[in-house]
């Protein structure tokens, strides 16, 4: 069965990317920092699924556990798909940038853009000699357009965003997609802005299948939204729909 590799998958849109995947007969490797919840949601996804599903709790920022991820996906016999979905947010809840602790912003680049490079560098010799290799990492309309408050986050995102276009240059054996998934209901967004943690947004669930369409579809490397993936439309995205 085609291998996963998915960080950030214990909650949130990794855990229904997970789940959807699983749905589809994917083997996975996930990664948290939160080793029990990260088992609990393995230990579900085996008993709905039956695919093999295992957990690597640790942090994407050390080395040595983005080599243990790795190791992990070639037990299971390769990776095909590294979803790059980990992020912090540099500033919780979010401030302007006259406030932005630095340090927080250090964390949020070594994270969302470092730490994802990095494990794109320790996999590409099992992606590049799958099948079907690809990479998705996970972008923000804070990667594109000025919202306030969003700016720490934002820049490193749009640090993502250049880093998945470069790679999907150098590597044209491979689908390299950036992925704004739109506004969802997840603990990120409600620790980013949590005076409006209780308006209604769509569920991670419910953008999962624009991700399961790129997998099955495989369009050349780019920018995509979900929203528009899930409308039918499917060409690379611009800005719109506002931050994640």
């Amino acid at each position: 069965m085609p291998v996963a590799m998915i960080t950030g998958g214990s909650k949130g849109l990794g855990r229904a990317l997970a789940a959807a995947l699983a749905g589809q007969g994917w083997d996975l490797v996930l990664d948290a920092r939160t080793a029990e919840v990260l088992e609990d949601t393995a230990r579900e996804l085996r008993g709905r699924f039956g695919t093999r599903v295992v957990a690597v709790p640790g942090d994407v920022t050390d080395a040595a556990h983005r080599a243990d991820l790795v190791a992990a996906a070639g037990a299971l016999g390769g990776l095909d798909l590294l979803v790059s979905n980990a992020s912090v947010l540099g500033a919780e809840p979010l401030v302007r940038l006259d406030a932005q602790p630095l340090e927080g912003l250090r964390r949020a680049l070594e994270t969302n853009v470092v730490a994802a490079l990095g494990l794109v560098q320790e996999a590409l010799p099992s992606l590049r000699a799958a099948a079907a290799g690809a990479v998705v990492v996970i972008s923000s309309d804070a990667a594109a357009e000025p919202y306030p408050t969003w700016g720490g986050y934002g820049a490193s995102k749009a640090a993502l965003d250049q880093l998945a276009a470069v790679l999907g240059e150098e590597e044209p054996g491979l689908r390299v997609w950036a992925v704004d998934p739109g506004d969802m209901a997840t603990d990120l967004y409600a620790a980013a802005v949590p005076e409006e943690a209780d308006e209604v947004r769509p569920t991670p669930e419910s953008v999962a299948p624009a991700f399961l369409r790129l997998v099955r579809e495989r369009p050349t490397s780019g920018r995509f939204a979900a929203p528009a993936l899930l409308e039918g439309r499917g060409g690379p995205a611009g800005p719109g729909g506002g931050p994640r």
